[in-house]
């Protein structure tokens, strides 16, 4: 009797979490089609197979789906490592390999990163997501990418600009670069921005 409710317990848990799975990768999918800000919990459910009380019952809060959609976002595809940059000693070949990594990252989610940012300008919700998911990633990217090179406030922002998704879309998605092209061209920005004080110095 005992072993026959814990394999009715453990049964119960396995669907429990199956079905919170599907609540996840619907939310995501919609996420990539719709946007945060424009996915209700009814399409959620919708798409998932489930009631509206399900949802609500696996996550109460929108700012919870919100986390997990993220969270498995970042599980199918992880952001790139900037540890591995930090054994390239050339600043000009960490550069380029860590945008090149950070490009590619961007093209395989471009649809979803796309609805994402877009909406992280206008919900509150979004945008603190946006935050708490790639703030500090970003940081960490940005330090990463500068040892070597002179700091400074130009420093500082051409590397924001070089990392930024927007920047990425511009270019390729609608500049019609490559990737390698894009890499290539903002990597000019964050040289004279690295030469700057030295040219000013001279002046």
């Amino acid at each position: 009797m005992i072993r026959k409710r814990r394999y009715t317990l453990k049964r119960r848990a396995e669907n429990q979490a199956k079905t919170r799975r599907r609540i996840v990768e619907a939310t995501v999918d919609l996420h990539a089609e719709l946007g945060p800000a424009h996915t209700s919990i009814t399409a959620v459910a919708e798409r998932a197979g489930v009631q509206r009380h399900t949802v609500y019952a696996h996550f109460p809060t929108e700012r919870e789906l919100g986390l997990a959609c993220s969270g498995l976002a970042l599980e199918r595809d992880p952001l790139p490592d900037e540890r591995t940059w930090r054994a390239i000693t050339d600043p000009e070949q960490r550069l380029r390999r860590g945008l090149s990594e950070i490009y590619a990252w961007y093209a395989r989610n471009a649809d979803l990163a796309n609805c994402v940012m877009r909406d992280a300008e206008i919900d509150p919700l979004t945008r603190d997501i946006v935050r708490l998911r790639l703030g500090s990633r970003m940081d960490a990217f940005q330090v990463a990418l500068s040892r070597g090179l002179r700091p400074g406030r130009e420093l500082h922002a051409a590397l924001g600009l070089a990392l930024s998704f927007h920047t990425w879309r511009s270019l390729v998605k609608e500049g019609g670069l490559s990737n390698d092209a894009a890499v290539s061209f903002v990597l000019r920005a964050v040289h004279w921005a690295a030469e700057k004080p030295k040219r000013s110095a001279r002046a």
